[in-house]
């Protein structure tokens, strides 16, 4: 009687091996999910740039966070950065082929409202999904839109009552000339009149100007007791020059749209008596806070600053993210609902979505500014204010209405 085998096991077994080899060489070779794609839209030339390139930087390192701990969905996320320009028509032609061409998931777009509202429509028109990272003067909710920048009843109104609380009611208000500025001088003026102040003179520049020797003329003759300042971009440079060479370095000065970037590039820390209202200083002793800004400096250079659009930037991807995870899904329809009910622990305190009005309830805080650039926190409101764009003292109709009336 024969010992040996069947042979039909064997040659099974064979068939086996072959077959588990062959799909477990699909498997390796098999590509890999496609990522899921956003949109940073931001100016990285022109009179914008000192200002939103550091907004990429913030949005960058969060994604890169996000990859490192597996992406989301188990799907990497890849970012489409794109230059706006400095152009409000740049960034709504960028936001529609980002949208329609690059087919991106979210925007993470703008500084200046002038390109915010720019942008706004294209959004809305393909029911997408825009992240805005910047203080702004209110009077909008889109729904297509999460503000994650400050209200102004955190930021313009609260620090105009502390300017002149702490320095006087005889006002200069200088700004840019386009949405914000005057809008925000709309709520300072309401402001100094209930407080029985004085605007001694309200002036607006273009954008990127340079020539400030008739403001700097005006304040030495009319002597504020503050000057008020909602100029944006690199005119802040040659405002503070101007200053200081007039020997008006003691001025109080309370600047809107100048944070740690902008102080440290153009000099703000001159000044002797120049104060920022913000939700978000890097001086901040949060360990929050302490571990983003050394993660920020760790990626990007020891010499690099963090600020309250940085912050604001790196939130509102982190808040997409959560929103992704909790829908299941990247498609705008699905995330947009679901961000409703987000909040973060993050740098400057706990935010949280608010869901009536799709801004983040946020801190107040004003800081003096050191020779380096940085602020010391000389105010800051005792727990995080809920937001309000539009300003309860009047109706939207009203607003609306008032609005109009401030386009240059």
């Amino acid at each position: 009687m024969s010992l040996r085998k069947p042979a039909l096991p064997v040659v099974a077994l064979a068939i086996m091996m072959v077959v588990a080899a062959g799909l477990a060489f699909r498997a390796w070779h098999a590509p890999s999910r496609p990522p899921i794609r956003i949109g940073l839209l931001h100016s990285l030339t022109g009179t914008m740039a000192v200002s939103e390139r550091p907004l990429v930087d913030a949005e960058r390192l969060a994604v890169e966070e996000i990859n490192a701990q597996g992406g989301l969905l188990g799907r990497p996320v890849e970012m489409v950065i794109v230059d706006g320009q400095s152009n409000w028509d740049t960034f709504a032609r960028e936001a529609e082929r980002l949208i329609g061409q690059e087919h991106v998931d979210a925007l993470f777009a703008c500084w200046t409202s002038a390109c915010r509202k720019a942008v706004k429509p294209v959004v809305e028109r393909h029911d997408h999904l825009m992240f805005y990272p910047v203080q702004y003067e209110g009077l909008e909710q889109s729904p297509n839109i999460l503000y994650t920048g400050s209200a102004p009843n955190q930021q313009i109104i609260p620090g105009t009552r502390w300017a002149i609380d702490t320095f006087g009611k005889r006002v200069y208000l200088i700004g840019s000339n386009y949405v914000f500025p005057r809008t925000a001088n709309l709520m300072i003026r309401d402001l100094v009149s209930t407080e029985n102040g004085q605007v001694l003179a309200e002036r607006y520049l273009p954008l990127g100007a340079r020539d400030m020797a008739g403001v700097v003329a005006d304040i030495r003759r009319l002597k504020p007791d503050v000057v008020l300042n909602t100029l944006n971009g690199d005119s802040n440079a040659a405002f503070f020059d101007a200053l200081n060479q007039a020997g008006l370095a003691n001025m109080p000065l309370v600047s809107f749209s100048v944070a740690e970037p902008e102080m440290a590039a153009w000099g703000g820390g001159r000044l002797s008596r120049h104060y920022g209202v913000w939700s978000y200083f890097q001086s901040l002793p949060r360990a929050e806070n302490r571990r983003f800004v050394q993660a920020f400096k760790k990626r990007y250079g020891a010499d690099r600053v963090t600020s309250d659009p940085v912050e604001a930037a790196y939130v509102g991807v982190k808040l997409w993210a959560q929103a992704v995870v909790d829908a299941g899904s990247p498609a705008p329809d699905r995330v947009n609902p679901a961000l409703l009910r987000e909040s973060l622990d993050g740098p400057s305190e706990v935010e949280a979505v608010d869901a009536d009005t799709r801004h983040l309830w946020k801190m107040v805080r004003v800081g003096k500014v050191k020779p380096n650039g940085q602020f010391v926190q000389v105010f800051a409101s005792s727990r995080p204010l809920r937001p309000a764009p539009w300003p309860f003292y009047r109706s939207k109709e009203e607003w609306r209405a008032m609005i109009e009336g401030t386009r240059p």
